[in-house]
């Protein structure tokens, strides 16, 4: 359990929230939203006691251990893999630690002996004979392999550092658990083993996530930060979301009477009331909802980009077909004999267990990259818009932003080119910044105003919602479940996929899983596992 009390925390004359009440009780998983800058992470390092609040306290309950997700990937380089995991618990490291000291003294006393049979005791009471093989079994779990499990930590990928550590922060059990971005660098894979380890977890969950279907998978109550306050809501974010677009748009429909409104808000709430379907939370999460104040749903004080995409013109018949096509990276094959045709309407995931696979299909189709082998060939119809993975090369230049977007534009006129900006959520003097010194948010946010200038029937994705906030993220969803023409994506958020492609296409090193089906129906087909199965290397 955690306890606040008439929380508040300021910088200089900015107040980013205050007068928080609240309790968090085990069982429960709260999910933390609010836009950019709202203060998410600064709460999270208030109830780790990293930063001091203005004003306030926090408290847990007696005893209780609070564990939270590191985000410096360096701190434990000279530590190896299955002991970074151990000092996660930090009560039976210190034990550990005092216990194998006394053990190596060469003048081993009766006092010694006593306070070793005591650490022994305190072992045991704390499981530390299964430590061990507890840590690796949530390593195995986070996809780290056996055979890394000794390996130092500054020998490890950028990518399975951040495993390691999540591994660190789940291990022992904690009562009270901070997780800030917990899905950040993870496959598809290991955040559904992650979103099923937490919808059983039995204690107290805090956590800040842009992975939308993440916090509905996992999230019992939303905390809200918004106003300069913290709302606490019973549901996860998509009961969040449609609550507030709800309000909003009675809002706007200023004429509407207020017992309207009153029925309109009910009748929400019973019917997400009435879909909840996450069986160990269905219950309580079910009273909660029926007893929401309406009152309490108003709409958020954020704003949405404006992201349109108009197809100049509809596809036709040839969009695009590949033949044999062959990667590889220092000798490793990312995928072979390659071959696939693209179809009208199609809206299609690309995935593989190896991320770079994705990245160097869109770079061969896009001509940025040469085949191994193979070939491919787009229609005479359609014109093309990447959004690549790495798109720092585009911010090498001092311009500023309207003059960089102009790069772009067959119309170079300021007002036009602010149009675009504006509705990328750049105004007034921001559009005179430099396109150098933007924040990785912005620049995916300015990738997509030049996506947008093209007025392309094809668009080519790779991660696109890396770097967005929740609120671009689901601009961008809605977006390209309206679009007309056809998409090629590869992305880690399992709703963006689940809700925008019609059509699964898996690279591996030994061919491709080609199916026409949604997302949800493809990681639970045998067939498809049996062919996952029969196409990856044994490892």
């Amino acid at each position: 359990m955690i306890q606040v009390n008439n929380l508040g925390i300021q910088f200089g004359k900015r107040t980013l929230f205050s007068d928080v009440n609240l309790t968090f009780t085990h069982g429960n998983c709260y999910g933390i939203i609010g836009a950019n800058g709202a203060g998410k992470s600064t709460l999270m390092r208030i109830l780790s006691g990293q930063l001091s609040p203005t004003h306030g306290t926090v408290t847990f309950g007696p005893g209780e251990r609070l564990s939270v997700l590191s985000q410096d990937h360096f701190e434990f380089d000279e530590c190896t893999v299955i002991e970074t995991v151990l000092r996660g618990h930090t009560v039976l490291w210190d034990i550990m630690q005092e216990k194998d000291a006394i053990y190596a003294k060469e003048d081993f006393s009766d006092e010694d002996g006593i306070k070793a049979a005591e650490l022994e005791e305190k072992f045991a009471e704390l499981e530390g004979w299964n430590a061990e093989s507890d840590a690796a079994a949530l390593l195995s779990g986070l996809g780290i392999k056996e055979d890394r499990h000794y390996m130092l930590m500054k020998d490890m990928s950028a990518n399975e550092k951040v495993r390691v550590l999540l591994a660190k922060a789940l291990f022992g059990n904690p009562d009270n658990l901070l997780l800030d971005e917990p899905t950040n660098d993870l496959d598809l894979e290991t955040v559904s083993w992650l979103e099923n380890y937490l919808a059983n977890f039995e204690n107290t969950v805090l956590v800040v996530s842009h992975d939308r279907h993440f916090l509905d998978a996992v999230s019992t109550h939303t905390l809200d930060i918004d106003y300069n306050k913290i709302s606490l809501f019973a549901g996860n974010y998509s009961f969040w979301y449609q609550s507030s677009q709800l309000a909003l748009r009675q809002q706007q429909a200023a004429n509407k009477k207020a017992e309207e409104k009153r029925k309109e808000l009910l009748e929400f709430i019973q019917r997400f009331s009435a879909n909840v379907a996450k069986s160990k939370q269905t219950t309580s999460r079910k009273k909660m909802l029926e007893k929401l104040n309406i009152e309490e749903i108003k709409p958020s004080s954020r704003r949405y980009p404006g992201i349109i995409f108009t197809p100049n013109r509809e596809v036709g018949n040839k969009i695009l077909e590949v033949k044999g096509l062959k990667a590889s990276v220092d000798g490793e094959v990312l995928f072979n004999d390659v071959n696939f045709q693209i179809e009208k309407g199609d809206k299609v995931a690309f995935l593989s267990r190896d991320p770079r696979a994705m990245t160097a299909l869109f770079e061969i189709i896009t001509g940025n990259r040469k085949p191994d082998a193979g070939e491919y060939d787009w229609g005479q119809t359609i014109t093309s818009a990447y959004l690549p993975l790495d798109n720092s090369s585009f911010f090498e230049t001092d311009l500023n932003l309207v003059d960089w977007l102009c790069q772009y534009s067959k119309d170079s006129s300021e007002i036009y080119l602010k149009g675009f900006l504006g509705k990328m959520l750049f105004s007034g003097e921001e559009v005179l910044k430099k396109a150098s010194v933007l924040s990785g948010g912005e620049k995916i946010r300015c990738m997509i105003a030049r996506m947008m200038l093209t007025d392309a029937n094809t668009l080519i994705l790779d991660s696109p919602t890396n770097h967005l906030d929740l609120e671009s993220i689901q601009a961008f969803n809605n977006t390209l479940q309206a679009f007309k023409g056809v998409i090629l994506m590869a992305s880690h958020d399992h709703e963006f996929i689940q809700t925008v492609c019609n059509r699964i296409i898996e690279l591996t090193p030994n061919g491709i899983i080609d199916k026409i089906m949604d997302y949800d129906d493809y990681i639970t087909d045998d067939k498809v596992a049996a062919a996952r199965e029969r196409l990856y290397p044994k490892s």
